[in-house]
Protein backbone atom coordinates (compact mmCIF):
# COMPACT_ATOMS: atom_id res chain seq x y z
CA UNK A 1 0.00 0.00 0.00
CA UNK A 2 1.06 3.55 -1.05
CA UNK A 3 2.23 6.13 1.69
CA UNK A 4 -0.71 9.07 1.90
CA UNK A 5 0.79 11.91 -0.06
CA UNK A 6 -0.39 15.96 -0.09
CA UNK A 7 -1.32 15.25 -3.61
CA UNK A 8 -3.75 12.75 -3.02
CA UNK A 9 -5.86 14.52 -0.75
CA UNK A 10 -8.20 15.43 -3.06
CA UNK A 11 -8.76 11.53 -3.68
CA UNK A 12 -9.79 10.69 0.18
CA UNK A 13 -11.66 13.88 0.21
CA UNK A 14 -13.76 12.95 -3.30
CA UNK A 15 -13.98 9.26 -1.93
CA UNK A 16 -15.32 10.15 1.58
CA UNK A 17 -17.52 13.58 0.31
CA UNK A 18 -15.61 15.77 2.29
CA UNK A 19 -13.38 18.77 2.08
CA UNK A 20 -9.87 18.40 1.77
CA UNK A 21 -9.05 20.34 5.03
CA UNK A 22 -11.00 17.56 6.56
CA UNK A 23 -9.26 15.23 5.26
CA UNK A 24 -6.14 17.10 6.43
CA UNK A 25 -7.80 17.29 10.31
CA UNK A 26 -8.28 13.42 10.52
CA UNK A 27 -5.08 12.73 9.53
CA UNK A 28 -3.51 14.77 12.05
CA UNK A 29 -5.85 13.65 14.71
CA UNK A 30 -7.18 17.06 15.53
CA UNK A 31 -10.37 18.10 17.31
CA UNK A 32 -13.43 19.33 15.57
CA UNK A 33 -14.30 16.11 13.36
CA UNK A 34 -17.42 14.52 14.00
CA UNK A 35 -16.90 10.61 14.67
CA UNK A 36 -18.96 9.45 11.24
CA UNK A 37 -16.82 12.15 9.01
CA UNK A 38 -14.02 10.51 10.82
CA UNK A 39 -14.87 7.03 10.03
CA UNK A 40 -15.70 7.92 6.55
CA UNK A 41 -12.13 9.37 5.48
CA UNK A 42 -10.22 6.25 7.38
CA UNK A 43 -12.77 3.98 5.41
CA UNK A 44 -11.48 5.62 1.83
CA UNK A 45 -8.02 5.73 2.92
CA UNK A 46 -8.36 1.60 3.33
CA UNK A 47 -10.25 1.17 0.29
CA UNK A 48 -7.69 3.49 -1.79
CA UNK A 49 -5.07 1.50 -0.95
CA UNK A 50 -3.27 4.29 1.01
CA UNK A 51 -1.33 2.98 4.83
CA UNK A 52 -3.14 4.76 7.54
CA UNK A 53 -0.33 6.48 9.76
CA UNK A 54 0.39 4.44 12.94
CA UNK A 55 -1.83 6.76 15.19
CA UNK A 56 -4.62 5.97 13.17
CA UNK A 57 -4.43 2.13 12.94
CA UNK A 58 -6.65 -0.11 15.00
CA UNK A 59 -5.66 -1.13 18.07
CA UNK A 60 -5.59 -4.92 18.95
CA UNK A 61 -4.65 -4.78 22.75
CA UNK A 62 -6.29 -7.65 23.84
CA UNK A 63 -4.57 -10.10 21.21
CA UNK A 64 -1.06 -12.04 22.41
CA UNK A 65 1.02 -13.95 20.16
CA UNK A 66 2.02 -17.96 21.28
CA UNK A 67 4.59 -18.21 18.67
CA UNK A 68 5.64 -22.48 18.81
CA UNK A 69 7.84 -24.71 16.51
CA UNK A 70 5.35 -26.92 14.93
CA UNK A 71 2.53 -29.03 16.20
CA UNK A 72 3.34 -32.59 15.43
CA UNK A 73 5.26 -33.39 18.98
CA UNK A 74 1.88 -33.50 21.02
CA UNK A 75 3.73 -31.54 23.57
CA UNK A 76 3.46 -28.21 22.15
CA UNK A 77 -0.52 -28.50 21.23
CA UNK A 78 -0.73 -29.65 24.92
CA UNK A 79 0.90 -26.45 26.05
CA UNK A 80 -0.80 -23.87 23.77
CA UNK A 81 -4.18 -25.62 25.21
CA UNK A 82 -2.62 -24.31 28.31
CA UNK A 83 -1.88 -21.45 27.54
CA UNK A 84 -4.67 -19.99 25.20
CA UNK A 85 -7.03 -21.23 28.19
CA UNK A 86 -5.32 -18.76 30.46
CA UNK A 87 -5.29 -16.27 28.67
CA UNK A 88 -8.37 -16.43 27.24
CA UNK A 89 -10.00 -16.48 30.91
CA UNK A 90 -8.21 -12.87 31.08
CA UNK A 91 -10.00 -11.69 28.05
CA UNK A 92 -7.17 -12.32 25.89
CA UNK A 93 -7.21 -13.69 22.59
CA UNK A 94 -4.76 -15.67 21.57
CA UNK A 95 -3.14 -15.87 17.83
CA UNK A 96 -1.19 -19.05 17.18
CA UNK A 97 1.88 -19.45 15.11
CA UNK A 98 3.10 -22.15 13.95
CA UNK A 99 6.29 -22.82 12.24
CA UNK A 100 7.19 -25.77 10.04
CA UNK A 101 10.47 -26.34 7.92
CA UNK A 102 10.86 -24.60 5.23
CA UNK A 103 7.46 -22.05 6.48
CA UNK A 104 6.92 -18.31 7.80
CA UNK A 105 9.97 -18.04 10.16
CA UNK A 106 9.70 -16.82 13.74
CA UNK A 107 10.75 -13.57 12.59
CA UNK A 108 8.10 -12.95 9.93
CA UNK A 109 5.35 -14.05 12.74
CA UNK A 110 6.55 -11.91 15.38
CA UNK A 111 6.47 -8.79 12.40
CA UNK A 112 2.81 -9.71 11.78
CA UNK A 113 1.92 -9.90 15.48
CA UNK A 114 3.41 -6.10 15.86
CA UNK A 115 1.25 -4.84 12.66
CA UNK A 116 -1.85 -6.45 14.31
CA UNK A 117 -0.79 -4.59 17.43
CA UNK A 118 -0.86 -7.46 19.69
CA UNK A 119 -0.31 -6.93 23.78
CA UNK A 120 2.71 -9.12 23.94
CA UNK A 121 4.16 -12.46 22.69
CA UNK A 122 4.81 -15.38 23.93
CA UNK A 123 7.34 -17.38 22.84
CA UNK A 124 7.83 -21.54 23.13
CA UNK A 125 11.13 -23.51 22.21
CA UNK A 126 11.41 -21.03 19.71
CA UNK A 127 15.02 -19.20 18.85
CA UNK A 128 15.79 -18.39 22.05
CA UNK A 129 16.60 -22.10 22.64
CA UNK A 130 18.99 -22.11 19.94
CA UNK A 131 22.38 -21.04 22.24
CA UNK A 132 23.90 -20.00 18.57
CA UNK A 133 20.64 -17.21 18.11
CA UNK A 134 21.43 -13.76 18.47
CA UNK A 135 19.03 -12.67 21.39
CA UNK A 136 19.13 -8.82 19.44
CA UNK A 137 15.54 -9.98 18.27
CA UNK A 138 14.29 -10.20 21.34
CA UNK A 139 15.79 -7.42 22.71
CA UNK A 140 14.74 -5.37 19.94
CA UNK A 141 11.14 -6.45 21.27
CA UNK A 142 11.70 -5.20 24.94
CA UNK A 143 13.55 -2.39 23.60
CA UNK A 144 10.08 -1.42 21.90
CA UNK A 145 8.04 -1.65 25.22
CA UNK A 146 6.52 -5.12 24.32
CA UNK A 147 6.22 -7.52 26.89
CA UNK A 148 7.38 -10.86 26.09
CA UNK A 149 7.81 -14.79 27.54
CA UNK A 150 10.04 -17.59 26.65
CA UNK A 151 9.21 -20.68 27.48
CA UNK A 152 12.02 -23.77 27.39
CA UNK A 153 14.99 -22.22 26.16
CA UNK A 154 17.98 -19.30 27.58
CA UNK A 155 19.54 -16.82 26.29
CA UNK A 156 22.09 -14.33 27.77
CA UNK A 157 21.03 -10.54 27.85
CA UNK A 158 17.17 -10.73 27.02
CA UNK A 159 14.99 -8.53 29.75
CA UNK A 160 12.64 -11.36 30.12
CA UNK A 161 10.64 -13.83 32.22
CA UNK A 162 12.04 -17.48 31.36
CA UNK A 163 9.85 -20.63 32.07
CA UNK A 164 12.00 -24.02 31.56
CA UNK A 165 11.74 -27.45 32.97
CA UNK A 166 14.80 -28.62 35.15
CA UNK A 167 16.25 -30.58 32.21
CA UNK A 168 18.99 -31.57 34.90
CA UNK A 169 16.54 -32.66 37.38
CA UNK A 170 15.05 -34.44 34.92
CA UNK A 171 18.45 -36.45 33.64
CA UNK A 172 18.57 -37.21 37.15
CA UNK A 173 15.08 -39.20 37.74
CA UNK A 174 15.72 -41.01 34.76
CA UNK A 175 19.03 -42.33 35.65
CA UNK A 176 18.37 -42.75 39.02
CA UNK A 177 15.44 -45.15 38.00
CA UNK A 178 17.55 -47.04 35.43
CA UNK A 179 20.28 -47.54 37.88
CA UNK A 180 18.36 -48.96 40.17
CA UNK A 181 17.00 -51.14 37.62
CA UNK A 182 20.51 -52.39 37.39
CA UNK A 183 21.57 -50.87 34.00
CA UNK A 184 25.10 -49.26 33.43
CA UNK A 185 25.23 -48.78 30.04
CA UNK A 186 22.80 -46.49 29.68
CA UNK A 187 22.57 -43.93 26.38
CA UNK A 188 21.65 -40.67 25.73
CA UNK A 189 19.34 -40.08 22.28
CA UNK A 190 18.90 -35.59 21.26
CA UNK A 191 18.39 -33.57 18.93
CA UNK A 192 21.35 -30.83 18.31
CA UNK A 193 23.83 -30.15 20.16
CA UNK A 194 23.40 -26.36 19.99
CA UNK A 195 20.04 -26.08 21.89
CA UNK A 196 19.83 -24.67 25.61
CA UNK A 197 17.67 -27.83 26.20
CA UNK A 198 20.10 -30.26 25.08
CA UNK A 199 22.79 -28.68 26.30
CA UNK A 200 21.58 -29.11 30.12
CA UNK A 201 20.19 -32.45 29.27
CA UNK A 202 23.66 -33.82 28.59
CA UNK A 203 25.25 -31.58 31.60
CA UNK A 204 22.39 -33.41 33.59
CA UNK A 205 23.19 -37.25 32.50
CA UNK A 206 26.88 -36.67 32.83
CA UNK A 207 26.70 -35.61 36.43
CA UNK A 208 23.64 -38.17 36.96
CA UNK A 209 26.17 -41.22 35.71
CA UNK A 210 29.34 -40.08 37.39
CA UNK A 211 26.72 -39.89 40.88
CA UNK A 212 24.49 -43.02 40.48
CA UNK A 213 27.26 -45.17 38.62
CA UNK A 214 30.69 -43.40 38.99
CA UNK A 215 31.15 -43.53 35.39
CA UNK A 216 33.40 -41.06 33.72
CA UNK A 217 32.54 -37.89 31.71
CA UNK A 218 35.16 -39.61 28.74
CA UNK A 219 33.39 -42.77 28.98
CA UNK A 220 30.11 -41.16 28.35
CA UNK A 221 31.10 -39.84 25.06
CA UNK A 222 29.60 -43.09 22.99
CA UNK A 223 26.73 -43.58 24.77
CA UNK A 224 25.81 -39.65 24.13
CA UNK A 225 24.48 -39.27 20.59
CA UNK A 226 22.56 -36.18 18.70
CA UNK A 227 19.72 -36.64 16.01
CA UNK A 228 16.51 -35.03 15.27
CA UNK A 229 13.31 -35.24 17.58
CA UNK A 230 11.13 -37.05 15.76
CA UNK A 231 10.48 -41.00 15.34
CA UNK A 232 13.26 -41.32 12.69
CA UNK A 233 15.71 -39.56 15.37
CA UNK A 234 15.19 -41.47 18.13
CA UNK A 235 15.34 -44.65 15.63
CA UNK A 236 18.47 -44.03 14.41
CA UNK A 237 20.09 -43.36 17.65
CA UNK A 238 18.65 -46.27 19.50
CA UNK A 239 20.24 -48.60 16.36
CA UNK A 240 23.75 -46.93 17.19
CA UNK A 241 23.59 -47.23 21.05
CA UNK A 242 22.34 -50.94 21.02
CA UNK A 243 25.12 -51.34 18.75
CA UNK A 244 27.78 -49.70 21.31
CA UNK A 245 26.01 -52.06 23.90
CA UNK A 246 23.48 -50.04 26.03
CA UNK A 247 20.55 -51.94 27.60
CA UNK A 248 18.47 -48.77 28.13
CA UNK A 249 18.04 -45.01 26.73
CA UNK A 250 16.91 -42.02 27.82
CA UNK A 251 15.21 -40.10 25.02
CA UNK A 252 15.19 -35.76 24.47
CA UNK A 253 11.06 -36.49 23.59
CA UNK A 254 8.19 -38.65 24.30
CA UNK A 255 8.51 -39.19 19.83
CA UNK A 256 12.42 -40.10 19.69
CA UNK A 257 11.41 -42.65 22.76
CA UNK A 258 8.36 -44.02 20.40
CA UNK A 259 10.87 -44.26 17.38
CA UNK A 260 13.63 -46.27 19.62
CA UNK A 261 11.15 -48.93 20.58
CA UNK A 262 10.20 -49.62 17.32
CA UNK A 263 14.31 -49.49 16.28
CA UNK A 264 14.97 -51.64 19.08
CA UNK A 265 11.87 -54.17 18.05
CA UNK A 266 13.48 -54.41 14.55
CA UNK A 267 16.69 -55.36 15.56
CA UNK A 268 15.40 -58.15 17.81
CA UNK A 269 15.47 -56.66 21.19
CA UNK A 270 12.48 -57.07 23.34
CA UNK A 271 11.44 -54.03 25.21
CA UNK A 272 11.55 -53.72 28.57
CA UNK A 273 13.34 -57.31 28.73
CA UNK A 274 16.77 -56.64 26.52
CA UNK A 275 16.28 -52.91 26.30
CA UNK A 276 14.80 -50.19 28.36
CA UNK A 277 13.37 -46.60 26.74
CA UNK A 278 12.89 -43.55 29.15
CA UNK A 279 10.57 -40.56 27.10
CA UNK A 280 10.69 -37.11 27.52
CA UNK A 281 7.39 -34.62 28.30
CA UNK A 282 4.74 -37.24 28.99
CA UNK A 283 3.13 -36.05 25.93
CA UNK A 284 -0.56 -37.26 25.33
CA UNK A 285 -1.17 -40.87 24.98
CA UNK A 286 1.63 -42.15 26.00
CA UNK A 287 0.24 -44.20 29.31
CA UNK A 288 -1.93 -46.21 25.82
CA UNK A 289 1.16 -47.07 23.92
CA UNK A 290 3.19 -50.64 23.10
CA UNK A 291 4.48 -50.83 26.11
CA UNK A 292 3.20 -47.80 28.18
CA UNK A 293 5.96 -45.46 28.16
CA UNK A 294 8.02 -44.15 31.35
CA UNK A 295 8.55 -40.87 30.95
CA UNK A 296 9.81 -37.70 32.42
CA UNK A 297 6.76 -35.63 32.86
CA UNK A 298 7.20 -31.60 32.65
CA UNK A 299 4.74 -29.65 34.43
CA UNK A 300 3.09 -28.26 31.47
CA UNK A 301 -0.43 -27.07 33.34
CA UNK A 302 1.91 -24.87 35.76
CA UNK A 303 4.36 -23.99 33.34
CA UNK A 304 1.79 -22.45 30.92
CA UNK A 305 -0.05 -20.85 33.71
CA UNK A 306 3.32 -18.92 34.83
CA UNK A 307 4.19 -17.92 31.55
CA UNK A 308 0.65 -15.89 30.83
CA UNK A 309 0.78 -14.52 34.44
CA UNK A 310 4.17 -13.61 33.90
CA UNK A 311 2.89 -11.72 30.52
CA UNK A 312 -0.34 -10.33 31.98
CA UNK A 313 2.16 -9.16 34.94
CA UNK A 314 4.16 -6.82 32.50
CA UNK A 315 1.12 -5.87 30.05
CA UNK A 316 -0.11 -4.55 33.73
CA UNK A 317 2.51 -2.60 34.04
CA UNK A 318 3.98 -4.69 37.00
CA UNK A 319 6.86 -5.95 35.84
CA UNK A 320 7.52 -9.47 36.95
CA UNK A 321 11.35 -10.73 37.80
CA UNK A 322 13.64 -10.63 35.21
CA UNK A 323 14.54 -14.01 36.15
CA UNK A 324 14.49 -17.89 34.98
CA UNK A 325 11.54 -19.87 36.68
CA UNK A 326 12.20 -23.40 36.26
CA UNK A 327 9.40 -26.48 36.87
CA UNK A 328 10.50 -29.86 38.93
CA UNK A 329 10.09 -32.50 36.44
CA UNK A 330 7.94 -35.87 37.87
CA UNK A 331 9.22 -39.43 36.86
CA UNK A 332 6.14 -41.41 34.99
CA UNK A 333 7.23 -45.10 35.56
CA UNK A 334 5.12 -47.08 33.42
CA UNK A 335 6.00 -50.58 31.05
CA UNK A 336 9.09 -49.57 28.96
CA UNK A 337 11.77 -49.92 31.35
CA UNK A 338 12.76 -53.26 33.68
CA UNK A 339 15.61 -54.99 35.21
CA UNK A 340 18.68 -55.13 32.89
CA UNK A 341 19.06 -57.82 30.64
CA UNK A 342 21.20 -60.58 32.44
CA UNK A 343 23.68 -60.25 29.52
CA UNK A 344 24.04 -56.38 30.00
Amino acid sequence: MAEIRSARLADIAAQADVSEATVSRVLNDRPGVADATRRAVLTAIDVLGYDRPARLRPKSALLVGLVMPELVNPIFPAFAQVIETALAAAGFTPVLCTQTPGGVHEDDYVQMLIDRGVSGIIFLSGQHADATSDPARYQALRERGLPIVLVNGWLQGIDAPFVSNDDVASMDLAVSHLAQLGHTEIGLALGPERYTPVIRKVQGFTAAMHQHLGVEQAHLERLITHTVFSLEGGAAAAGRLITRGATAVICGSDLMALGAIRQARAMGRSVPADFSVVGYDDSTMMAFTDPPLTTIRQSVEAMGDAAVRALLDDIAGEGPPRAEYVFRPELVVRGSTGAAPPHG
